[in-house]
């Protein structure tokens, strides 16, 4: 049993709160198992009667007259028969027709906590924000990071990471016994799951060019690109009958699937955002690798990709940063991987397959030395090697290391 103790806690903090508990994230990640039996169990553990917690799965077929708003809240209404506190766990709330009202219903009944997963991200569009009034609580969740996979896994931490490396962190994938089981988990929850259901939700109609938005997508994470470059790209090959905007559009159905995430760029020394273009990575890199029959294993795109995720997983927002310097009559830009802020706190974070040789390190330590502030620089690389700082103040940690030790960015 994977435990996801991060997340558990997170739901633990926010228990009895007064707002709707809203568990986000890609499908099959581990929402329904995050509230049961990990999050159940716990209420149970900690005294709750059974009777008290209400568990409802949209998806299952029995369950489908619930679908219907009034279904719903009369069926939950009828569960309640004393004034102790219910636990309510719904699964995949999106599919029930104008579910914010039935949300807000709950809401103003002062003896339910509510607890809901959510495979798309639109629910918690502006509207739906306002229509909760501030009272929607999401807590993202993610595939395993590469510490609850090695929890897991059953070998040493080298062969767990040639393993999370090529097939990533889908739960199911820990059940799966030899490398051809992966392989068909990953390609058929791409295209079963996750390519069917964004079709049909989204009423697309140009199959052949979603597929080919992922294909260039997978195959350029780590990359800058935009629509419009991606738009060209379609031009090039002969493409006429297809308009920017739809590539825009199938983009943002990607991205509200939560298959793939988009980091924008930010001007570290003006102090603002740059509007194109952008990087995009997988939420998970098992699912990317499948998508392109494992052939495009670059180990520096894909180490980048793991380490953005992993910085989302420990609450960062993410961006890619632009160091503006001259270098004689010339004016240059350099990239820092990843701009990380949470709070008051910001670290700087570079990506390097290694630092072997003293012009790999001033290369990939010029773009920390030049922004000029006193927050945490970093650069992470793939060889095993004990963490040092350097003379410039620069953190050099092995991505194993990092990885493992939650407080690797403060080290």
């Amino acid at each position: 049993m994977i435990q996801r103790k991060d997340y558990l806690n997170k739901l633990i903090e926010r228990k009895n709160n007064g707002m709707i508990k809203i568990i986000t994230g890609i499908k099959r990640c581990g929402k329904s198992y995050l509230l049961d039996p990990i999050f159940k169990d716990y209420l149970s553990d900690s005294g709750v009667d059974e009777k008290h917690i209400i568990k409802i799965d949209l998806e299952i077929r029995d369950n489908i007259n619930l679908i219907d708003p009034d279904n719903l809240y009369n069926y939950v209404k009828s569960k309640i028969v004393d004034n102790e506190i219910y636990y309510i766990l719904i699964d995949e709330i999106q599919k029930v027709q104008d579910f914010e009202s039935v949300l807000n219903s709950f809401l103003k009944m002062h003896n339910l906590d509510v607890y809901v997963t959510g495979s798309n991200s639109k629910f918690l569009s502006s509207d739906i924000i306002t229509e909760f009034r501030g009272r929607g609580d999401e807590i993202r969740l993610f595939p395993l990071s590469f510490k609850e996979f090695y929890d897991a896994y059953q070998g040493d931490k080298h062969e767990a990471w040639n393993d999370y490396v090529l097939y990533g962190g889908m739960p199911v994938i820990m059940n799966k016994k030899d490398d051809k089981q992966k392989a068909k988990y990953l390609f058929d929850l791409f295209e079963l799951t996750y390519k069917r259901d964004i079709i049909e939700r989204n009423k697309l109609n140009k199959d052949d060019v979603l597929d080919a938005i992922i294909n260039i997508i997978s195959s350029s994470i780590g990359s800058l690109t935009n629509p419009q470059k991606i738009y060209n790209t379609f031009l090039s090959n002969g493409i006429k009958d297809l308009s920017k905007n739809t590539v825009v559009s199938y983009l943002d159905c990607l991205l509200d699937s939560f298959l793939i995430e988009k980091a924008e760029r930010y001007d570290i020394k003006g102090k603002k955002y740059i509007g194109t273009p952008q990087k995009y990575y997988f939420a998970d890199i098992g699912l990317r690798n499948a998508r392109l029959n494992f052939r495009q294993i670059e180990e520096n795109h894909i180490m980048e990709n793991i380490i953005y995720n992993e910085l989302l997983i420990r609450d960062f927002n993410v961006d890619v940063g632009v160091v503006d310097i001259r270098d004689g009559n010339l004016h240059k830009q350099l990239e820092v991987d990843f701009v990380c802020n949470q709070g008051n706190k910001r670290y700087y974070v570079q990506v390097a397959l290694n630092i072997d040789t003293r012009e790999k390190n001033m290369q990939e330590s010029r773009p920390l030395n030049n922004i000029g502030d006193n927050f945490k620089k970093i650069i992470v690389v793939k060889d095993n090697i004990k963490h040092w700082i350097t003379e410039d103040g620069i953190l050099i940690i092995g991505i194993q290391e990092f990885l493992l030790d939650k407080n690797s960015l403060d080290l």
